[in-house]
């Protein structure tokens, strides 16, 4: 459960959902995940920093580049967790849609 409370926390701040959104794109250097922000290229390595720290983001150095890439599978571990509920969400809406139903046929 600790991985999926990292991988929520990483996911919780606009930023660094926007960041894993472009590297689902594809791998980019880190000044180029940075330039769409209007912040300093400190504060978005932090960001990816927290990403990395959760496991959602590698960072490889090449030369002086570093280069940032998505890590899928922390992020299929919250999916399969939220799937769990999708019976419960399924329920629900069908309990509501027979509700509102029944409701309709009493009018």
């Amino acid at each position: 459960m600790t991985d999926l409370n990292q991988t929520f926390a990483a996911l919780s701040d606009t930023t660094r959902r926007a960041i894993v959104a472009r590297l689902a794109e594809g791998e980019a250097p880190l000044a180029k995940v940075a330039a769409p922000f209007q912040m300093s290229l400190t504060a978005v390595s932090k960001h990816v920093r927290v990403l990395s720290d959760a496991g959602l983001v590698s960072v490889t150095k090449r030369g002086r580049t570093r280069y940032c890439r998505i890590e899928a599978s922390p992020m299929r571990e919250a999916v399969n967790w939220l799937n769990d509920y999708q019976r419960f969400w399924d329920h629900q809406l069908e309990a509501l849609g027979e509700f509102l139903q029944d409701e309709n046929e009493d009018v």
